[in-house]
């Protein structure tokens, strides 16, 4: 390869964007992957707010029923697919290799191809609005043969949630490779932070469950574009197959979605609390058990099909919340006795517990085969699932964005702020979506794009709509904090929390290699452990990072 000759003492910097685009630090990956899944989890919000403003008042007629139910499927694709898997990825990016005193992913550049299949599967699923008929509309379970009956849009559908597919398995296999064989020494799995447990759990469900999405999902596309019959009753085919296949995934993505979200929880309450984490192993099995519980649920989502063993079922999906109970305890233990200071990370993380609490009580009600019988597919499962997705995910997201934006940006967001935006979105997400559940009880179906003025849901719709709105506005004062904030110099110190795990070692941001030294790992907080022994890291004594 031919080189230029640089004049003598010189050094030739590339330019930043291609920098950036042609990277395979694990540390701007992780960040191209919060932006870009913030901003689709941004976009989906807005499709929402669309489709609330629908049903804030009874016969209304602001958008017709076919953009109603493409964007009624389409934000739920983009939440699930485009923003709560990948975005875990871009944490677990971030954060793995620092927290287990490694400089890089295991493979850097099947890393960055696992970041770049990424926007090719946006394009892809986008690209549906494009095409004649519009984008898919059939849900974002897309239902067979509901779903065969769409135009071309179900096919971009279709290969774009595939491609995503593919990211996150590629991507699975590094996080694999990478926990289990470059952890620094001493650093054992028993020392490893929950975090970092919580993403092996999770990329070992991305690797058993996205290949059956995959294969569902070209039997559909064969289905809809060769003429076969996979789901298809009228030709021979199973409905029931679609729903069996799809949930085996899909029931698992919903831990794929949230158990990242119980090991954030899990590293911020022991902070705040001044405590360590009570109960490290008892955390360790309950992730694993909810891990391997979660392949053994899904057909709880077919009760009313009449095609599954309702008992079994209904026996397996109480028992996944028991796991969960125990963290809840743990979590609970922390915090117990504990000098708790309630900067934002600590508020957020309170709000997951409430509101993923919620989440599941509810879930584990459902699970009674009589009451999922008078509720299934009314607005009390749509309650259920934003409890659990919105209450947890995103409110465990928010509080790992903020303790981590210190160490990922070097400046910390302003706090007054952040307690407003807080409150903001804590109170209108429960206004928004707790009525859901008296709508539900009441009969209103989901995925209904209107009602008649005679049922009585216009009130709680409109009060519903209104505070989804606050929760848009809470959600731009947060963007607004982190625009401004990142628009000032770079200040903060390598650990402004006083916190436990090795990432607060390095400078902050860290540099490209990580680490200049590390610190004896003798447990699970071997930085706590350091501090209490009086060494200092070398960023500690005010080398500041790249």
């Amino acid at each position: 390869m031919a080189t230029i000759a640089q004049p003598a003492g010189q050094t030739y910097h590339r330019p930043a964007v291609l920098e950036w685009l042609t990277t395979v630090d694990h540390k701007k990956i992780g960040i191209m992957y919060l932006y870009t899944t913030f901003t689709m989890f941004f976009v989906a919000g807005c499709f929402a707010l669309v489709f609330r403003t629908q049903l804030a008042t009874a016969n209304s007629s602001l958008i017709t029923h076919d953009t109603f139910n493409e964007l009624v499927s389409i934000h739920g694709s983009t939440m699930i697919w485009l923003f709560a898997i990948p975005m875990w990825a871009g944490f677990g990016n971030y954060l793995v290799p620092l927290q287990i005193g490694a400089r890089d992913m295991a493979f850097p550049r099947i890393n960055a191809f696992s970041y770049w299949t990424l926007p090719a599967g946006i394009i892809l699923m986008y690209s549906g609005f494009l095409m004649k008929g519009g984008a898919q509309a059939a849900g974002w379970t897309a239902y067979s043969p509901l779903a065969n009956q769409q135009g071309a849009g179900l096919d971009f559908w279709i290969l774009g949630v595939i491609v995503v597919g593919i990211s996150s398995t590629v991507g699975a296999a590094n996080f694999l490779v990478t926990i289990t064989r470059m952890r620094a020494p001493g650093m054992t799995m028993f020392r490893m932070p929950i975090f970092v447990w919580s993403i092996l759990v999770t990329q070992l469900l991305q690797l058993l469950a996205t290949p059956v999405l995959a294969a569902s999902l070209s039997m559909l596309y064969i289905d809809h574009n060769f003429g076969a019959h996979f789901f298809d009753p009228a030709g021979g085919g199973n409905a029931l197959m679609w729903q069996n296949i799809f949930w085996f995934y899909s029931h698992p993505a919903v831990y794929i979605m949230v158990l990242p979200g119980f090991g954030m929880i899990s590293e911020i309450l022991p902070v705040f609390s001044r405590k360590p984490l009570f109960g490290y192993k008892s955390m360790v099995f309950a992730l694993v058990a909810i891990g391997g519980l979660s392949f053994s649920v899904w057909a709880h989502h077919m009760f009313t099909t009449g095609g599954v063993l309702l008992p079994f079922f209904a026996f397996l999906t109480g028992l996944i919340g028991v796991p969960t109970g125990v963290k809840f305890f743990n979590w609970i233990g922390t915090m117990w006795g504990g000098s708790i200071t309630y900067e934002s990370p600590m508020l957020y993380s309170i709000g997951f517990l409430i509101c993923f609490l919620i989440g599941g009580i509810n879930g584990v009600v459902t699970a009674s085969v009589p009451v999922d019988f008078a509720v299934h597919d009314t607005y009390l499962v749509v309650s259920h699932i934003h409890y659990v997705l919105f209450g947890g995910s995103i409110f465990a997201a928010l509080a790992g964005l903020i303790f981590w934006f210190p160490k990922m940006f070097g400046r910390k967001l302003n706090e007054t702020w952040l307690k407003i935006s807080f409150w903001m979105m804590f109170i209108a997400m429960n206004v928004t979506f707790f009525p859901m559940h008296l709508l539900g009880l009441d009969g209103m179906p989901r995925r209904v794009a209107t009602y008649a003025g005679s049922t009585g849901w216009g009130p709680i719709n409109f009060v519903e709509t209104l505070s989804a709105y606050f929760i848009g506005i809470s959600l731009l004062l947060f963007l607004v904090n982190v625009i401004v904030t990142l628009m000032k110099p770079k200040d903060q110190p390598a650990d402004p929390w006083q916190s436990n795990t090795l990432e607060w070692w390095a400078t902050s941001p860290p540099k490209p290699y990580n680490f200049d030294d590390l610190p004896p790992i003798n447990s699970e907080r071997p930085v706590w452990d350091a501090r209490q022994a009086g060494l200092t890291s070398r960023a500690a004594e005010g080398t500041t990072g790249a």
